[in-house]
């Protein structure tokens, strides 16, 4: 099964769910350069209504970015989730678009590591 993929065709009006993993190759399909590295579970709850379908997202995991003040590596936790009804025109409903989306926007504006912990070597260059 092809992830964030949910086959509408026999979907039962109970709730099913689906887990997937998301790593890094899963942001640069989206040519995103600022995530280099991911470690994401997605569980999604799917209840299908005939023309709708109402769908609960949790996402939780870590992402690795590029530290604004020295670019080393900073790993950061991601728990976001969310809560949509979708009427789909086709017979799969494709996550990805929404788990991008909202793995992007719960980091936060100025990722830098924490005081003291960014490279030396870089803010000794900084600081002059």
């Amino acid at each position: 099964m092809q992830p964030f993929i949910v086959k509408l065709n026999g979907l039962a009006s109970r709730r099913t769910e689906f887990k997937w993993k998301a790593g890094g190759e899963f942001f640069e399909q989206f040519g995103n350069p600022d995530i280099l590295a991911a470690d994401i579970m997605v569980t999604a709850s799917v209840v299908g209504h005939g023309a709708t379908v109402d769908v609960e997202c949790s996402i939780s995991g870590v992402v690795t970015v590029p530290c604004d003040r020295c670019l080393d590596e900073l790993e950061l936790q991601v728990e976001t989730g969310f809560s949509e009804v979708y009427t789909p025109d086709t017979a799969e409903l494709d996550l990805s678009q929404d788990v991008y989306d909202y793995v992007c926007t719960a980091l936060p504006l100025q990722r830098v590591h924490p005081e003291g912990e960014c490279n030396p070597e870089t803010i000794k260059f900084l600081c002059k």
